[in-house]
């Protein structure tokens, strides 16, 4: 409710575009989170440290989602 009217102007793109805005605001939320995991953690000792840790940042992540619109659904 605080940001119908923040929303109701997204509603009057067509359909197709609503698709592509709601992807990319996706992956920024994406790239925003592995940016802050990474922030966090500061250096890595190698490539496969770095790898490893967004694998399973990308995980948890995905996790969460999938949750949310679990119960979204239910």
């Amino acid at each position: 409710r605080n940001a119908w009217e923040r929303f109701i102007p997204f509603l009057a793109f067509p359909p197709e575009l609503r698709r592509i805005i709601y992807t990319t605001n996706a992956i920024e939320s994406l790239n925003y989170q592995l940016r802050k995991i990474i922030k966090n953690r500061g250096h890595f000792p190698n490539d496969a440290a770095a790898v490893k840790l967004l694998w399973l940042a990308i995980c948890n992540i995905e996790d969460k989602r999938a949750r949310e619109r679990q119960r979204y659904i239910d």
